[in-house]
């Protein structure tokens, strides 16, 4: 299924990949309604999650649209971003402060939300928001799970919610990457044999000593599906150590380590060069070469519970429907780079990462550029900012360009690495069941027990 096609061309066959004409977006029939914000209005905004990176994604949400509310569990952070909203929208516009998401989404007024929350907490907002109406702007990576994705995408096709993934290398980085992804697709490397993602590894802690819970913060709520355990904390290094916040991305109880944080962005970049982000399409086989995790492991799980457990190094190799072989790795200094994308094809290789962009295939642009309007046909229209797609779909209707389909299709392949280096052993994988082959210990890990109360329902 090719990008190459249009976005709402994409779509339009997703949909009826997926079984019947039934289960077509809203926006493809004359119930067009529930789109209720035209053209030449600004949407109205509320903010769930208003951390360090919601520093980012806030404000240039404001660009486009009215923020109406702001929400954290951290009444730090909320205040905080209540602050920047009226220094951004006049300090005369009223800003209502929440703790609880779900006051958010009651209201009617709002259109659209941005998720900014720790990973653990982005599937059940994101399905709670689609089943309110709103439209979404979720930071990556979406899932916990690989269930997590089916369910999201289970109801984004029942309410036709337009919902944009912060994977915003699709868009930005001076298009280096939305480049690199055009070359190829358009065979100036020839057939691609091999792509290597280098995407850093986690941090070790050390134990953690149990500490009160900070001030304004309701840890209860902070943990949501997670299990319920004490507050940890200890002074140390540039974020300084605990279980949440930053760090939250060292607990496997919270995020996947570096796996899905950095795998989020360059193997849905990897998978969207050799097209493999479509239905039926991803690895068949993953493979752990070597892995090193902070914390000795059984069955799957860490068998101490004070300090980071995610994979410090890793190795993984996964086999591809199409045959291309992948290498998600750590560091790749071997090949001369720590943090990127090499892919190696028949008639040469291609490198690409946040600060360059490199090959001969790269050279021979200047004496033989891409057909006229291949960048945008890729994309599906002019190139923009993440966030300007975002806002120009929810009036529009049409799929934002870091789609829920391809993400989730991308997030498989962190979320089964990482379940192979957990379990230490080789799996098969059937894209088009979305099963692991003849391990049903390893199948299980497909989903994880939510605690009582938190529990994510379809």
């Amino acid at each position: 299924m090719s990008q190459n096609n249009s976005r709402r061309g994409f779509l339009k066959n997703s949909a009826l990949a997926a079984g019947t004409a039934a289960t077509m977006p809203y926006w493809f029939t004359s119930q067009s309604a529930s789109a209720n914000v035209s053209a030449n209005e600004r949407p109205v905004l509320g903010c769930i999650g208003t951390g360090s990176r919601w520093g980012a994604v806030g404000p240039n949400a404001m660009k486009f649209a009215d923020c109406a509310a702001v929400c954290d569990v951290d009444a730090n952070h909320a205040e905080a971003g209540k602050a920047r909203v009226q220094k951004a929208q006049g300090t005369e516009r009223n800003i209502d402060v929440y703790e609880d998401y779900r006051k958010v989404l009651d209201r009617d007024d709002i259109d659209i939300v941005t998720i900014v929350t720790p990973d653990h907490w982005h599937s059940k907002i994101a399905i709670e928001a689609m089943q309110a109406g709103k439209d979404i702007y979720c930071e990556k990576p979406l899932t916990l799970t690989i269930d997590e994705g089916k369910k999201i995408i289970q109801v984004l096709k029942k309410t036709g919610r337009v919902f944009q993934v912060g994977t915003q290398q699709r868009t930005e980085m001076n298009q280096m990457f939305l480049k690199a992804v055009a070359i190829i697709r358009a065979g100036r490397i020839g057939t691609v044999k091999k792509v290597t993602c280098a995407i850093g590894g986690s941090s070790a802690s050390g134990s953690l000593p149990i500490v009160d819970v900070p001030k304004g913060l309701n840890w209860e709520k902070w943990l949501g599906q997670a299990p319920l355990v004490d507050y940890r904390f200890k002074e140390g290094g540039h974020w300084g150590n605990s279980r949440c916040h930053y760090e939250f991305r060292w607990w496997y109880e919270y995020s996947g380590g570096k796996m899905t944080d950095w795998g989020a962005h360059h193997i849905d970049i990897a998978q969207w060069a050799i097209e493999q982000n479509g239905v039926a399409q991803g690895p068949v086989s993953i493979e752990p070469i070597a892995a090193v995790h902070p914390v000795p492991f059984q069955n799957g799980s860490p068998t101490l519970d004070d300090q980071y457990n995610a994979a410090l190094t890793f190795d993984v190799k996964a086999i591809f429907s199409n045959g291309v072989e992948m290498s998600i790795r750590d560091q790749a200094d071997d090949l001369g780079f720590s943090n990127g994308i090499l892919f190696e094809g028949t008639k040469g290789n291609l490198f690409v990462n946040r600060g360059k962009l490199t090959g001969k295939a790269v050279e021979e642009l200047k004496e033989n550029p891409l057909p006229e309007g291949a960048i945008e046909k890729l994309y599906g229209s002019k190139p923009t900012s993440h966030m300007q797609n975002f806002i120009e779909c929810v009036k529009s209707r049409e799929l934002p360009i870091s789609d829920v389909y391809s993400h989730h299709r991308a997030m498989t392949t962190c979320h089964l690495a990482n379940i192979a280096i957990r379990l230490d052993r080789k799996l098969q994988w059937d894209p088009k069941t979305e099963q692991i082959v003849g391990d049903e210990d390893a199948n299980k890990w497909q989903t994880r027990e939510q605690r009582k109360g938190y529990e994510i329902e379809v």
